[in-house]
């Protein structure tokens, strides 16, 4: 393993690495905290290694073993973001080429940041409580004690208590279940991945869960209430894992499941191996939002399998996952090559977006960017997904095409597996590949791309074939004087896709904000308060309240706490406070509904209202 310094982690990674861990974890509702025992295989690296350092963050750790005896330890001085080192002195020395068993007994904080802890009626069943786990980025050390960085991947074998009447599962082939010895109310549930993995992807969901075969290797597992509606939205699960083996290779994971979890989840989805975790908002009822399956599959080859070494390198797990799976959608849609390019239209768009808040200059817009002393959860956003996606496409064009190209990526894929890479170790293998097209590589202006802030050195033309019907409504509206509205009908929308109509509503943010007349008409022919597509409200929401429609912004501000993606949540916030008159009503509604939030999401939204500390969580 090369020697890397992770600016997230507190762990010498030159001196040991972990290979297993064996989990033992008692679920308890009532005090919101796990009681846990973690047993870490650990590989040593160097002679005469007589301690190391783990990652934890607000953790009550009881007692620490070594091959079974007592090790003195102590927690190092707290750190902004990172947490508190656990310093563990061995009761002897080891050598380099030996293992030891390093056994920590330990309990969470109710505050933990990885976990959320949710009361019956934040449920769908309102009945039963809820937990899940969300340990990317840095997270997983408020949950285990752990070399927390992706550099370090490892295989797990787990135990979890939990109450009966309720279901566990982790990012896990599952193993069985007992009852509790120890307790008859309880059912210890049992876990088994064999395939290493970085500590980010551990996961943890207990719930009153079903599930529902939707392929030979594939449930949907949701509480009972949006099950059956999950079931529909993603049964084309199996054609889509098919798409990717052939891209890609073969999957190497066994099982792959999905979870739809309450509003609040952060994300899209969470590429938890085995059991991918979803948001409820992708639950359109016209399956045209999954491809966020999609891309969770592809992370089962680009992020999982082949894993980015430190989050500075965060998009070759993101960059290279939507090229995948904007390639399972030109192998599955009518369209084709043509829907791929849309696709990347719409990227393109968010790269934007995201560029512009930000700013054109913030280093945090590089491609590559230094997180020295940079919380990761704060470097967020979609430039690693889509700037990285922008130059694997125009690598893409240089080459030779996507079939070309593919070569290289599942190629990459098999000489990286199991392992974590750099953007270095990547691009000499890129060189390495395509030795003959050298001259081509070594014009492109890689500082450009990875080490300059801002939109890419290259903007690329994509197909608009799809995007023409989008673009000449937009024109439309843009241009409509007040007399003209009468002539827009339901018939303008009526033949544009789901996509077609998220990407009209996009271009329309991207032009001044619409007179309040034209917005109201829009709403009446096209009705779009109704639409139950997120991704379409979400930005029709914005269209509405830069119109400065007052009656749009508790829609938005509704949407905003209702569910808890922060794709959502954060820009509808943002959009609502720089609005007129209502700055306030936005800090209100978050104070209100910030209790219901995750807490990294709480964390973020109170940023970008500039909401003291205190005011949001009381610590």
């Amino acid at each position: 393993m090369v020697p890397v310094v992770d600016p997230s982690s507190f762990c010498s990674l030159t001196k040991c690495i972990t290979k297993h861990l064996n989990l033992t974890f008692r679920v308890d509702f009532e005090s919101h905290v796990i009681k846990g025992k973690v047993a870490l295989t650990i590989e040593v690296l160097e002679d005469k290694l007589s301690s190391l350092t783990l990652d934890t963050k607000d953790l009550k750790i009881f007692h620490v073993r070594a091959n079974g005896q007592e090790a003195t330890f102590a927690l190092g001085t707290q750190h902004r973001f990172k947490g508190t080192p656990l310093v563990i002195t061995l009761p002897f020395a080891l050598s380099r080429g030996q293992h030891v068993i390093v056994e920590v007994a330990y309990e969470t904080s109710p505050k933990a940041s990885a976990l959320q802890w949710l009361r019956p009626q934040q449920t769908a069943g309102k009945k039963q409580p809820y937990l899940f786990s969300q340990c990317q980025a840095t997270h997983c050390r408020t949950m285990v004690p752990c070399q927390d960085t992706p550099s370090v991947k490892h295989t797990y074998y787990a135990q979890v208590s939990v109450p009966r009447e309720l279901v566990a599962l982790m990012s896990a082939v599952r193993d069985g279940q007992d009852p509790d010895p120890e307790d008859s109310n309880r059912t210890v549930y049992r876990f088994r991945q064999t395939v290493p993995m970085p500590s980010y992807l551990i996961a943890l969901v207990v719930g009153a869960l079903e599930n529902r075969e939707i392929g030979p290797r594939s449930r949907v597992w949701s509480e009972k209430e949006l099950v059956d509606q999950a079931a529909y939205e993603f049964a084309e699960t199996e054609a889509m894992l098919k798409a990717a083996e052939q891209l890609a290779g073969p999957y190497v994971w066994g099982q792959y499941d999905v979870l739809v979890l309450p509003p609040s989840f952060p994300y899209g989805g969470m590429e938890n191996p085995c059991l991918t975790f979803a948001t409820p908002t992708l639950l359109a009822g016209d399956r045209s939002l999954s491809n966020v399956i999609a891309h969770e599959i592809s992370h089962s080859w680009t992020g999982n399998l082949v894993t980015n070494k430190t989050w500075e390198h965060f998009w070759l797990n993101e960059g290279h996952t939507v090229y995948l799976e904007r390639m399972i959608g030109r192998s599955l849609e009518p369209e084709g090559e043509q829907f791929r390019q849309f696709k990347a239209i719409g990227g393109w768009k968010e790269l934007q977006e995201s560029v512009k808040t930000f700013g054109e200059k913030n280093v945090l817009t590089n491609l590559v960017p230094d997180l020295q002393e940079v919380d990761t959860d704060e470097a967020f956003s979609s430039v690693p997904y889509e700037k990285g996606f922008a130059l694997l496409y125009h690598l893409e064009e240089l080459l030779g095409g996507p079939e070309v190209f593919m070569g290289f990526v599942k190629s990459y894929i098999q000489l990286f597996a199991y392992g974590s890479v750099t953007t270095e170790e990547w691009k000499s293998y890129l060189f390495t590949y395509f030795k003959d097209k050298v001259d081509m590589l070594n014009k492109v202006d890689w500082t450009g791309w990875m080490n300059t802030p801002g939109m890419p050195p290259v903007t690329t033309q994509y197909d608009t074939t799809l995007a023409d019907a989008c673009i000449a409504l937009c024109k439309r509206w843009v241009q409509a004087k007040e007399a003209g509205l009468a002539g827009f009908t339901e018939a303008d929308i009526k033949p544009l896709s789901s996509h077609q109509r998220i990407e009209f509503l996009a271009l329309l943010l991207q032009e001044k904000p619409l007179p309040l007349s034209h917005v109201k008409r829009m709403e009446e022919v096209y009705s779009l308060n109704s639409v139950k597509n997120a991704e379409i409200r979400f930005r029709w929401l914005r269209v509405c309240v830069r119109a400065k429609w007052e009656e749009s912004v508790p829609l938005a501000l509704g949407m905003a706490t209702e569910q808890g993606r922060m794709k959502f949540t954060r820009p509808l916030f943002r959009r609502v406070i720089s609005a007129d008159k209502v700055p306030d009503l936005a800090v209100s509604t978050f104070l209100q509904h910030r209790g219901g939030m995750h807490p990294v999401t709480s964390t973020l939204v109170a940023k970008d209202l500039q909401v003291q500390q205190d005011q949001t969580t009381g610590f």
